[in-house]
């Protein structure tokens, strides 16, 4: 018997529609800019993990969480958020000034990570063209509480509208640095270690990835790494530009490469289940009422 679950979010959410844009993957790098200026977190990845060796491999990890949330089966899903919750709960990481050791499951830190990624993922397909309303908008942060509560936060307390995100983003705002290690996070995604016959690759392509993700970081991240960033008018431009150039590569490519979470989903449901923007005009019911991801 074919299995028919649609997931945590399903083929009506927003979600399900947005992380089949190709713009997805910048947003992932402002996501990381945007980690790093919280001490606290950005010391639980620098002390846990070899990032400069494995990057490419941490990324792709990264990526495939995300896919397997989205696209997934509701099993795959529990399955991928229990096996974070598990890691999470064995690290650790040191205060080099007090000597603070502390769980980097920590909720504050947790949220801190969640709303960086959520932000940074609205923040660059709108300004890079994506179709999204304000409600739509304010629909995904809302299913991204069930994201939330895969890695171990109370969906109670994570943002659910867009101005309750920009809440957060004031209140946690004393909290951000950019200390040595984001710095070296900076560094790093500048230009990252690459095998030598694609040294020239990363100096075309990698190194303009970076700066539109940096770009478009808020003005206060902006002034904390203490680069400066083309005027907001600007960045969008160049966002739209790139949203173009990315958009015209036809999706089915785009998918084939692995792990191919969105190319199993429309074989598990349909191809009716095909994410692409104008679901989203063709769908104002996923506006009406509490949907599958929310809460």
């Amino acid at each position: 018997m074919k299995d028919t679950d649609p997931g945590l979010f399903g083929p009506e959410s927003v979600t399900w529609q947005m992380h089949g844009d190709p713009m997805m993957w910048i947003a992932g790098v402002r996501a990381l800019y945007l980690q790093a200026l919280h001490p606290r977190a950005v010391r639980g990845v620098i002390q846990n993990s070899d990032f400069r060796h494995d990057a490419w491999g941490r990324l792709m990890r990264t990526a495939s969480f995300v896919g397997t949330i989205t696209y997934g089966t509701t099993e795959a899903a529990e399955q991928a958020g229990a096996r974070v919750r598990r890691i999470h709960r064995l690290l650790k990481a040191k205060d080099p000034a007090t000597g603070e050791i502390y769980g980097v499951d920590e909720p504050g830190l947790l949220l801190w990570v969640h709303c960086a990624e959520v932000d940074s993922y609205v923040q660059v397909q709108r300004r890079s063209g994506f179709p999204l309303t304000d409600a739509q908008a304010d629909r995904y942060v809302a299913e991204h509480r069930q994201s939330a509560r895969l890695v171990g936060l109370d969906p109670a307390d994570v943002p659910a509208t867009t101005a309750q995100l920009a809440a957060y983003f004031e209140r946690v705002g004393p909290e951000l640095a950019a200390g040595a290690e984001a710095a070296e996070v900076d560094d790093f995604l500048r230009s990252p270690p690459v095998h030598a016959l694609l040294v020239p690759a990363r100096a075309l392509l990698w190194r303009r990835v970076a700066a539109l993700a940096y770009q478009s970081l808020p003005p206060y991240a902006h002034a904390l790494y203490g680069r400066p960033a083309p005027s907001p008018h600007t960045v969008d431009r160049r966002l739209r530009a790139t949203g173009a150039v990315l958009r015209g590569v036809p999706a089915r490519l785009r998918w084939q490469l692995p792990p191919q979470h969105i190319l199993k989903a429309m074989d598990r449901l349909g191809p009716g289940s095909r994410p692409a923007p104008h679901n989203l005009r063709r769908q104002p019911a996923i506006l009406d009422g509490p949907g599958r991801a929310q809460g």
